[in-house]
């Protein structure tokens, strides 16, 4: 089969992805054979293509958000023919304190997909029976693709920024999963607050209805209920903070930060404010966005790329040059 490779063995500034020919993945107990329909780009790629999360592999085939159709390994409950999904998580351990307790996002012992097992930047991959889902019919292949995980993992953050419903929430950054993020936050009667530093996107948040649109330099209007972060900035966590009120939360959705800048406690933190990190997802979360995304007709807007432009897909995502999600169709 035709796959991007990641070779740990290349110089860290030097870190591309060769397309080329890969023996077909052998079947596995367990796990089903899909023939990979499509695949988003996620932050999370470019993080592990340039070595911010270390290399686990020595060749590595990237990608999380992939729709797939079962080819091999089919059962009773997923009968060959059936369109799925894979996510990030692509399986746990089952045992440990975190699994036991529902905290499988936790996991001591977690697999993730695209990263410590082959990906979907392939035209076939494998997955863990347990860990796909069934996708609406209602969504395409290239709209699909990007609710797994940008999707996902931003309705994760509303949930561990407490956000309820009539609150006034900021989005700090806007790609991928910040925008679908803001439809989810409208369906909820949400005041959405959009700052990001570029025009393009900023573009894309008042065409979508955000109640108030500005440049990282400026900090919205009104103080804020919730804020969720989006790009791996201490900045812009530190900008986010700055805009709450009392008793507010920041979560931030990033896998990785550059790093937390100094910043003042009494002025900015004090007063109950509270900065989270989100972390994975769970199975749970994976199934609960998915009925609501059908449920209220939530639709990417997407940029399609051809496997064999896996490298200016994952170049478009660093530079900030596309809106919305990246798709890459083997």
């Amino acid at each position: 089969m035709r796959a991007a490779i990641l070779s740990a063995r290349q110089s860290p500034t030097m870190r591309t992805l060769e397309i080329c020919d890969v023996a077909d993945p052998e079947p596995v107990a367990g796990h089903c054979l899909l023939r990979v329909l499509a695949c988003g780009v996620c932050r999370t790629d470019l993080h592990v293509v340039e070595g911010d999360l270390g290399p686990v592999r020595d060749r590595l085939i990237p990608g999380h958000q992939i729709v797939g159709e079962v080819v091999g390994g089919a059962t009773d409950e997923l009968p060959r023919g059936t369109r799925v999904g894979v996510s990030w998580l692509g399986g746990t351990d089952g045992h440990c304190r975190y699994c036991r307790n529902g905290n499988e996002n936790l996991c001591d012992s977690p697999t993730f997909t695209g990263y410590t097992v082959d990906g979907g930047y392939a035209e076939y991959a494998r997955a863990r029976n347990d860990f796909v889902f069934p996708l609406p019919g209602v969504l395409d292949d290239l709209q699909a693709a990007p609710l797994l995980c940008a999707g996902i993992i931003g309705f994760r953050s509303l949930r561990v920024a407490g956000v309820e419903e009539g609150d006034r929430v900021g989005l700090f950054g806007f790609g991928a999963s910040a925008h679908l993020t803001l439809s989810v936050l409208q369906s909820w009667n949400c005041e959405v607050f959009v700052s990001t530093r570029g025009a393009s996107h900023r573009q894309l948040a008042v065409s979508l209805g955000a109640t108030w649109v500005g440049d990282d330099k400026h900090r919205p209007p009104v103080t804020l209920d919730r804020a969720i972060t989006f790009a791996p900035s201490g900045d812009v966590v530190v900008a986010a903070l700055a805009s709450l009120r009392k008793g507010g939360v920041v979560a931030i959705n990033a896998i990785h930060l550059d790093r937390i800048p100094e910043f003042d406690y009494d002025r900015l933190l004090w007063g109950e404010r509270q900065i989270r990190s989100v972390t994975n997802m769970t199975r749970g979360d994976a199934r609960e966005f998915l009925q609501v995304a059908n449920a209220i007709g939530l639709r990417p807007s997407v940029t399609a790329f051809p496997l064999d432009q896996a490298n200016e897909a994952l170049r478009a995502i660093k530079d900030d040059a596309i809106n919305g999600a990246a798709v890459i169709v083997p």
